[in-house]
């Protein structure tokens, strides 16, 4: 259908400033099936899978919950594969990056979160090594 110009506007289009109050896609929809990093989600979440004893033994029964280890690791991961300068600035990516989201098994509504500090995480590495 060809559109007729009036004295205001050109043919550049006109930017629609209505936003959407409710969408039905997930973050799933928007990382292109042949993307590479569909084949590294596969990989960390089963090599994490076997991990997760590991991981029972390391946090307590009881207290305040804490980010899934799993998320911790997978979170590192998309750091170095992203080369994201740190873990705050990963967070702050992380409430509008889809494929980070989507890499987390995240919601779209579920809050980002700060990572623990470099001696958290490595003391945590370092307890699955001697566990395994």
């Amino acid at each position: 259908m060809l559109e007729t110009l009036t004295e205001d506007h050109t043919m550049r289009g006109i930017p629609d400033c209505q936003m959407t109050m409710l969408s039905l896609i997930s973050p799933e929809q928007r990382v292109p099936q042949d993307h590479p990093i569909r084949e590294i989600k596969v990989m960390a979440d089963r090599e994490l899978a076997c991990l997760s004893p590991v991981f029972n033994q390391m946090y307590s029964k009881t207290g305040r919950l804490s980010i899934p280890p799993e998320r911790i690791l997978k979170s590192l991961l998309l750091i170095a594969l992203y080369s994201v300068r740190g873990e705050r600035q990963f967070c702050e990516q992380l409430d509008y990056n889809l494929l980070f989201r989507w890499f987390l098994d995240m919601s779209m509504i579920e809050e980002s979160f700060d990572l623990p500090p470099d001696r958290l995480c490595q003391r945590q590495s370092s307890d699955v090594i001697h566990l395994t």
